[in-house]
């Protein structure tokens, strides 16, 4: 644990060490709640204060049970066929376009923003305007604080155009239940329900976007890990637990937890009231949890990785993303065994996520 100053916001403790990490982030003496209130640590100018994100227990419990049974593994399992058949689609595409191709473009997005449009009940052609409130959304520094309001307004109102679209025409998909939920059983707020379906639709798409490319920079980079995963395409799973362990997504120091009492963390007493902030890349590659950290091998037993976080804040969508990154990466290397870089890569800046804006691939 050590005493830090992001660019914005008041200085917080961070915690890198993987006990530490799944202690700030496991612990209920640790609340997002309390950050509504505070200057947040930061590393833009614009503070999120709105969402599940910044929920405790019982409101965060309340809010996640409404949209737990969408992602449960059962459920994903059922939907594994169709992103199997979406990714094979897209490889074909792209195999006709010829090369190269922006695998970013017309895979790595295409395939999660199918995905999770078909489940909330989302236009697939309306993927240009959330795209670029998406973007602004997750901005970390072009986006002024008036700036990210005006785009917030404009993607709720837009959501909200749905949502009464819905409302006139129920369909069997995840916002026709959401506003169930609402307007029978009075569950959550109009607000509640807005906000739940945009952060789905942003959360939805965000990890596998981004780790698509990241993971095939990476596999391109370990030849041996990528000669060993074509040849036993049954290893996928336990790949891809490997590649979310190794490859990091996010460039900085996640959503600041509060104390909400005295506590101990990594020898530091932090005091109620103070901030910890943490670092889930630096976790995942701890030597004291995970022996040669720095290799990627994918005979690990027990790869308790905090790709997708840890505690009540896990990610809820994770079991989606896994089987997305499972089935895209399959159809990759199967159909694009030539599968190689063919240009230069064009890197998000000023981004929380860490991927690639543009990647051209020959096959």
């Amino acid at each position: 644990m050590i005493r830090i100053k992001l660019p914005y916001g008041e200085p917080a403790w961070l915690a890198v060490r993987y006990d530490d990490v799944r202690l700030v982030v496991g612990d209920r003496r640790f609340s997002r709640a309390m950050a509504v209130e505070a200057d947040v640590p930061r590393m833009g100018p614009v503070k999120l204060d709105a969402g599940i994100i910044v929920k405790d227990p019982p409101d965060h419990t309340r809010l996640r049970k409404l949209v737990a049974k969408a992602f449960t593994v059962r459920r994903v399992a059922h939907l594994r066929p169709r992103i199997r058949e979406l990714a094979e689609e897209l490889v074909d595409a792209m195999t006709a376009r010829g090369a190269p191709v922006d695998l970013v473009e017309h895979f790595a997005l295409s395939l999660p923003v199918a995905v999770i449009c078909e489940l909330i009940g989302v236009p697939v052609a309306d993927r240009p305007k959330f795209r670029a409130w998406s973007d602004a959304f997750l901005s970390t520094n072009r986006t002024t604080a008036e700036q990210f309001a005006a785009n917030r307004e404009e993607f709720r109102e837009y959501m909200s155009g749905l949502i009464a679209a819905r409302r006139a025409a129920p369909a069997d998909d995840l916002m026709t239940a959401l506003i169930e939920a609402r307007d029978e059983h009075d569950r959550l707020s109009e607000l509640e329900l807005t906000d739940m379906c945009l952060g789905l639709l942003v959360a939805g798409h965000e990890t596998t976007a981004s780790h698509i490319p990241n993971f095939v920079v990476v596999l391109l980079a370990h030849p041996e890990r990528l000669a060993e995963l074509r040849a036993d395409l049954d290893l996928m799973p336990a790949a891809v637990e490997e590649l979310m362990r190794f490859t990091p997504l996010s460039y900085g120091p996640g959503f600041p937890r509060y104390a909400t009492e005295d506590i101990e963390v990594g020898g530091v007493l932090v005091r109620a009231g103070e901030p910890v902030v943490v670092n889930f890349a630096a976790a995942d590659r701890d030597p004291r949890q995970f022996p040669d950290p720095d290799e990627l091998r994918f005979d690990r037993e027990d790869n308790q990785h905090l790709g997708f976080g840890h505690g009540v804040h896990h990610c809820l969508g994770a079991p989606l993303a896994r089987a997305e990154l499972q089935e895209g990466l399959r159809a990759l290397l199967a159909k694009l065994p030539g599968l190689h870089i063919a240009g230069d890569i064009v890197w998000k800046i000023e981004m929380p996520v860490r991927g690639a804006q543009r990647m051209p691939i020959g096959f």
